[in-house]
């Protein structure tokens, strides 16, 4: 059975599973859908065309589903969709999209939201993301599964950040960030591999040494990013445990529209 608080307000047409939880003074949309064992904090509020996926917890005072922050809205059914098993702490926002992208912001499975988030409109979160407090996303922002973007980090609005990459605290972010990569500072720069990061999900020595590599020519070897490219399509094909995210890496790099850090 759905036990809401009841102080709670949920407005017809709501759809929810019968094991959410919704505590005192939240407010709950016509057009949301929660899935199974979600939670819903105190005060909190799920609005706009949003869908909540199952097992998510979300803090007190949260507001998701809100109207994008951009001039150009003009009330269309745009949406916010998120997955499984997230964590949303305090006063988190996440926007839905708008119609000059794909019309949707999409938060994936896993991830661990900190308090005073901002998510913008448009954005795509991918799995087992982190976000430390007080980070901030512009609108169509996409951060890859695993990264994580420091506390009191600013993202310029089409900025891509790869998978497995960290930004550190309180950086300024205006270009895209490739996979694997440590990036700080204002502007953010890049700082190495993740090394510490891969070795805990499980990346063997072989390709963390291949990455080593991959690094060194896109960053410390003075080579021009043509350059780069041809030497790194040659690691890339050594035949080692380093091709994949060598080859993943060149991908990125390939398909950048803001340009990677430099």
């Amino acid at each position: 059975m759905t036990r809401i608080h009841p102080t709670a307000i949920v407005e017809p047409g709501a759809q929810l599973d019968e094991t959410v939880e919704i505590g005192p003074y939240a407010v709950v949309g016509a057009h949301v859908r929660i899935g199974a064992r979600t939670t819903i904090g105190s005060h909190s509020v799920i609005e706009g065309h949003t869908t909540v996926g199952e097992d998510n917890r979300i803090g007190h005072f949260a507001s998701i589903g809100g109207r994008p922050q951009d001039m150009k809205y003009k009330d269309e059914p745009t949406r916010l969709e998120i997955g499984n098993r997230n964590t949303i702490r305090e006063f988190t926002t996440l926007h839905t999209g708008t119609m000059q992208d794909t019309g949707v912001t999409i938060i994936g499975d896993d991830n661990w939201i900190m308090a005073y988030v901002h998510v913008g409109h448009d954005c795509r979160l991918g799995n087992n993301v982190i976000m430390s407090s007080n980070a901030q996303l512009a609108g169509h922002v996409i951060v890859e599964d695993y990264a994580i973007v420091g506390g009191m980090s600013g993202v310029h609005q089409f900025v891509r950040i790869g998978a497995h990459s960290m930004l550190g605290g309180a950086s300024a972010l205006v270009q895209d960030v490739p996979p694997f990569v440590i990036a700080a500072g204002n502007k953010a720069e890049p700082h190495g591999i993740n090394v510490e990061g891969l070795r805990r999900r499980g990346f063997s020595p072989d390709a963390i040494s291949a990455l080593r590599s991959a690094y060194r020519l896109l960053y410390k070897n003075g080579l021009s990013l043509e350059e780069a490219k041809v030497q790194l399509a040659e690691l890339a094909s050594a035949g080692g445990d380093g091709d994949a995210p060598v080859q993943a890496l060149i991908a990125f790099v390939e398909q950048s529209q803001r340009g990677i850090i430099r």
